[in-house]
């Protein structure tokens, strides 16, 4: 192997080794199933890996990265004939001013609604949320414009409120910072 192609493999490795918790976490909260975003991460990170020697240079890698991955879940929902289920829970801190029982069966309530949101309406809450991306970073991952990024969010969290009988900021959803927007 030559040395340039080892120094590659070196570097991909330490981003695998920066990036791939945070990637796992964005797919879990995507797929809803623990097993399904580890194959959502492992064909990303083969992606990525097969366009390092051109990505690897530049400072976009991680949106790279991030990019290949919410295309892949699209294109993967877009092939599924069947609606699979989550089996577990998202694995969140606890917020120290709520009870612990009473916050874990908000976070229980809240994940299988939003597993019951469509699949792009899921995607925006998940990137503006718990990815804590403006509506310019989600348009982009997407691919599609910031009005509609904005239409989505409305109709999920609209449909969260309504089914749940309760504003999204009581259930954590309502507060992103000034930056954010």
């Amino acid at each position: 192997m030559s040395e340039a192609k080892s120094s590659q493999d070196e570097e991909f490795r330490e981003y695998v080794a920066a990036r791939s918790a945070a990637l796992h976490r964005a797919a879990y909260l995507l797929t809803g199933n623990r097993s399904t975003a580890e194959d959502l991460v492992q064909t990303t990170l083969t992606k990525t890996y097969l366009a390092w020697g051109r990505i690897r240079a530049t400072d976009s890698v991680d949106a790279y990265a991030r990019r290949i991955l919410y295309n892949t879940n699209a294109s993967w929902w877009r092939k599924r004939s069947n609606h699979e289920k989550p089996a577990d829970f998202v694995d969140d801190r606890p917020d120290p001013s709520r009870d612990f029982a009473e916050q874990g069966a908000m976070r229980d309530a809240m994940w299988r609604h939003i597993t019951g949101l469509p699949k792009r309406q899921r995607a925006v809450l998940v990137l503006r949320y718990y990815e804590h991306r403006t509506d310019a970073q989600i348009a982009e991952i997407l691919g599609i414009s910031t009005g509609t990024v904005k239409s989505q969010a409305s109709r999920a969290l609209a449909g969260l409120r309504k089914r749940l009988g309760t504003p999204a900021s009581a259930l954590g959803l309502g507060g992103r910072s000034e930056e954010a927007k």
